[in-house]
């Protein structure tokens, strides 16, 4: 059997049918429609896990691919596995009487936030309005009167001897009012009226009286002076024990008016900090509101309640998706109130709560990138989390805002946070935020493949079935899902693996069954499937057809045919949203003796990204490996991907540029018909790629222009064979033996098909005589002996990265004018 027959891909490997008769489904209209995800047993797990046990730290990250399921399996499992609550809470602020730039918390049983408020305003309206109406009225008026009055006769009798002693002396006692004070004076009586000793004075200027009473006046003045001092001392002492005495009577009565109320709101919440608020409520208006007159304060916004939580059912637990995480919505804020013509204030009632609050007690779902993009988001979860206390607005944000400061009372809170997000950031936060493990310490991982058998056909054909029923589609039959397994299989473009990115699957299912409406056909078959995927690469194919036609016009050359020493057809993609293509990529090497050793183009070129650069460095190492020589390698050569005009990535091509460099080496021709991809390690192995099926299909799409031989073909890592999910039309060509696909392990394997001679195999005489490889050691010897034909000289020279004493390096004799070029041959030996 020849190399050929040996490595050939042939038949079912490669293009994998699924045959909806093995699993009896005829069509979605008979399927069990239960929303399912397809596999993640582990992410399952650990997600149940973290959504019923709610001990401190476990929230959950959710790591995986977009079009996983999921979001679908935490819904899925919150609605089916989130235990009852317990702990539960309304949360209400109110006014803070002694500081009201911090509001004060009142917590409650579920659902009493909002009779609480009621009963609150019930109390602020009575006060307001129908209070002060029953004070005035009977029989307070009466108590109020006739304490009045008593108030009146104790002063009278303290009065009434100094009044008698004064009228007796031509004198009266004369009560003055200034402004809320009274004040008692002593005026002497002209013709039976008292008058102003200043009026007297004028009257005597008028010679209206007498100056014999003014001076009688002033002579009497002082006698009586002290006596009305101590009179109207006593007096006042009268006065203010009457006023107190009214003031008890007021708020006896207030209380006594107001206790129906506060004595049934207290008894309908027993909370400590209810009464303590009634308390506050009933001081506040007895010392302060009921005797400011017309200034009194709006009471029902005074004595109000912000409920800023509350429930409906005590047991289930809330499960919030937030999907705009910002501050306000995460945090709440504090709402400013305009009032006409004035600055805005904040106070309690402005108080509201974000998803942090609502999710008390529940769950809060989260993406996770639009959480940290988001300033501040991240910070106030994390501290929330680790406190387990909700500072709705913290000092730093309200200094932000530019107005005062209103800091409500911390509520404590108890969450679950799931976090949706990829595995970036997962890594990220765990590396830059040091709370992140301790307070996310569940992982559910989400694969992005599942296994490739009959469970995995059955698992498709629900979520078919399910998207059927939700979206209102035309069902689909057997040989539907059977074309949409298939393309999962090609997506995943792994061995028995279906990929578990189910929306690119349900967005083909939604085009085929769009496709079958227009037709008027009440079945979606796999016809209609197999014209969704095509029209679905079409719309994307913009890149592929304008390479194609640069192929055609011979802007860009590949050549299909014949042999060339030195050049070979690489295999690269390109990527159109989640398409991608495959496009043959022409590889040249050219090689000489010299010191320059091996070099990369498109490094030199800065074109070049990390991981190409690392393939190519391994190139020198396989070469050393490869070339067992007793001699310096010492040789010249460049490597490039001709008109690559944009930066080149991967080492997919590292195989490919091995076998080139060995053909421009030995001067035997590699065949043109034929393409390479394939990873390679310092000891010959060839590694595994990525696109396998788009690369091979991007050759036989340029064979095909060209016309197909029969020996054309695609060389493969055999790693990659059971990936191979070729378009129907490529794995045809192969079975009709018009397109070939080889999988090779090693090097030597893969320059067998590539130049249709042997590698050789190495033995205790060195390679085998006339093979490949032992071409290449005697060239890389003549190379060597060519380089010590010339006068050379054995010098130190340190070089970048090399110290003084390294190995010694040959260094030729030049003119002086190029004297300064200095060629490097570093001593290598291979043991």
């Amino acid at each position: 059997m020849s190399i050929f027959d040996k490595l050939r891909v042939n038949g079912a490997n490669l293009r994998w049918q699924c045959d909806a008769g093995v699993c009896n489904i005829e069509s979605t209209e008979k399927i069990d429609t239960s929303e399912k995800v397809l596999g993640q047993d582990a992410a399952h797990q650990a997600l149940a896990f973290g959504i019923q046990c709610f001990a401190r730290g476990q929230n959950v990250y959710v790591r995986g691919p977009r079009g996983t399921g999921r979001q679908t399996m935490v819904r899925q499992l919150l609605r089916d596995l989130a235990p009852p609550a317990s702990n539960k809470k309304d949360c209400c602020y109110v006014h803070n009487f002694k500081r009201p730039d911090r509001p004060r918390l009142i917590t409650l049983a579920p659902g009493q936030g909002p009779l609480f408020k009621k009963a609150m305003h019930e109390l602020a309206e009575f006060a307001q309005e129908g209070l002060f109406k029953a004070l005035t009225g009977e029989p307070y008026s009466s108590q109020r009167d006739l304490l009045k009055a008593e108030i009146q006769e104790q002063a009278k009798e303290h009065t009434q001897s100094l009044e008698k002693e004064l009228a007796e002396n031509g004198l009266a006692l004369v009560t003055m009012q200034n402004g809320p004070a009274s004040q008692t004076a002593i005026f002497p009586v002209v013709e039976g009226k008292p008058v102003s000793p200043d009026q007297l004075r004028q009257m005597i200027a008028q010679e209206a009286a007498p100056s014999e009473q003014l001076e009688a006046f002033e002579a009497t003045y002082p006698k009586f002076e002290k006596q009305m001092g101590e009179v109207s001392r006593k007096v006042a002492e009268i006065f203010a024990e009457g006023k107190k005495k009214i003031g008890e009577l007021n708020e006896n009565a207030a209380r006594s008016l107001l206790s129906g109320l506060t004595g049934q709101i207290k008894g309908n919440f027993p909370n400590d900090k209810v009464v303590a608020h009634i308390d506050a409520v009933i001081d506040d208006l007895i010392q302060y509101q009921m005797g400011a007159g017309e200034e009194i304060s709006d009471l029902i916004e005074l004595y109000g309640v912000n409920v800023v939580l509350t429930h409906d059912d005590s047991s289930i637990r809330p499960v919030i998706e937030e999907n705009s995480p910002n501050i306000l919505n995460m945090l709440g804020t504090v709402d400013p109130h305009w009032a006409p013509n004035e600055m805005p204030t904040s106070d309690y009632r402005g108080v509201r709560g974000g998803a942090l609050l609502a999710a008390d007690e529940g769950y809060l779902v989260l993406d996770v990138n639009d959480l940290i993009s988001k300033p501040g988001c991240w910070t106030t979860m994390m501290r929330t989390l680790r406190t387990g206390r909700l500072e709705i607005v913290p000092a730093e944000m309200g200094a932000m805002q530019g107005r005062a400061v209103v800091l409500p009372e911390p509520i404590d809170v108890n969450i679950r946070v799931i976090l949706v997000g990829d595995a970036a950031t997962y890594y990220k936060l765990d590396y830059h935020d040091p709370d992140f493990r301790e307070l996310f310490k569940v992982l559910a991982d989400f694969d992005d493949l599942v296994q490739r058998d009959e469970t995995g056909i059955n698992q498709y054909a629900a979520v078919i079935a399910n998207l059927v029923e939700k979206e209102q589609l035309p069902h689909f039959a057997g040989s539907a899902i059977a074309e949409l397994t298939a393309h999962g299989a090609r997506i995943a473009s792994r061995a028995n693996r279906l990929t578990a990115r189910f929306g690119r699957i349900a967005d083909i299912a939604r085009e085929a069954a769009f496709i079958a409406t227009q037709a008027e056909a009440k079945l979606v078959v796999g016809e209609h499937v197999c014209e969704a995927i095509k029209r679905t690469k079409q719309r994307a194919s913009l890149p592929s057809r304008r390479f194609k036609e640069f192929v055609e016009s011979g802007t860009i050359l590949v050549e299909t045919k014949g042999e060339v020493v030195g050049q070979i057809n690489g295999l690269a993609v390109m990527r159109s949203g989640p398409l991608t293509y495959g496009f043959p990529a022409r590889i040249t090497a050219t090689i000489g003796p010299g010191s320059a050793g091996l070099i990369n183009i498109e490094g030199r070129a800065q074109m070049s990204g990390a991981i190409h650069t690392k393939g190519f460095h391994i190139l020198g190492g396989l070469l050393r490996h490869l070339l067992k020589t007793d001699h310096p390698l010492a040789f010249s050569a460049s490597l490039a991907f001709e008109q690559s005009y944009g930066g080149i990535d991967g080492d997919s091509a590292s195989g490919a540029e091995m076998v080139c460099l060995l053909s421009a080496l030995t001067g035997v021709p590699i065949k043109q018909s034929m393409s390479m991809t394939g990873a390679i390690d310092q000891h010959g192995h060839i590694e595994a790629i990525g696109g396998v099926n788009e690369k091979i299909e991007g050759f036989y799409d340029a064979c095909e222009y060209f016309g197909l031989t029969g020996e054309q073909g695609c060389v493969i890592p055999k790693s990659n064979a059971g990936d191979l999910m070729l378009r129907k039309d490529v794995a045809d060509a192969c079975d009709a033996g018009k397109f070939h696909v080889y999988a090779v392990e090693t090097i030597e394997e893969a320059l067998e098909i590539m130049t249709g001679q042997p590698a050789g195999e190495f033995g205790p005489e060195g390679y085998t005589e006339g093979s490949m490889l032992h071409q290449a050691v005697e060239q890389a010897f003549n190379f060597w002996k060519r380089t010590l034909t010339s006068p050379m000289k054995l010098t130190h020279v340190a070089t970048e990265g090399h110290s003084d004493d390294d190995q010694p390096v040959v260094t030729p004799e030049a003119p002086d004018e190029i004297a300064s070029d200095r060629i490097t041959i570093f001593k290598t030996r291979c043991s």
